[in-house]
């Protein structure tokens, strides 16, 4: 699967309140998304979702209620494997374009809505059902090279 195009763009960002939504959009469209996605992915369609909720001027904990905040854990690399070589390892490994990650995931499968029904019910992470094929371990291709 190649990619062809950009159907829609969704941005959320918190800003100052002084910043009008214009602003933010022209703004986000000059710094953000024209630098980050290649120019043939942008045509005269694409949807784009600046905001879509409105003014973002609160956030953090105070302004999204029963939060507490995000939890960052640096761990300075592993120690044992050159992020380079992480990298390489990651990139012959996995196909991150959204079309293979539906495909490879099998995520548009049909049935009777159990699965829907399950992660609801239960999250959608550290399952033992074979249904969250995300959870399945995937053997990688790794050649160690000396440290």
């Amino acid at each position: 699967m190649v990619p062809i195009r950009v159907h829609t763009v969704l941005v959320s960002t918190q800003h100052d309140e002084t910043v009008t939504n214009d602003e933010i959009a022209a703004d986000l469209k000059e710094h953000v998304i024209e630098p980050v996605i290649p120019e043939q992915y942008l045509d005269e369609k694409p949807i784009f979702h600046l905001n879509p909720s409105g003014r973002f001027v609160i956030g953090e904990p105070h302004g999204d209620a029963g939060l507490t905040g995000a939890v960052f854990v640096d761990t300075y690399g592993t120690g044992k494997i050159r992020d380079k070589e992480i990298l390489e390892i990651v990139k012959e490994n996995f196909d991150f374009r959204p079309g293979m990650i539906t495909s490879n995931l099998d995520l548009k499968r049909g049935g009777n809505g159990r699965f829907r029904k399950t992660a609801a019910a239960y999250g959608h992470f550290g399952r033992d059902d074979p249904d969250f094929t995300w959870e399945v371990v995937k053997p990688l291709k790794w050649e160690k090279t000396a440290a």
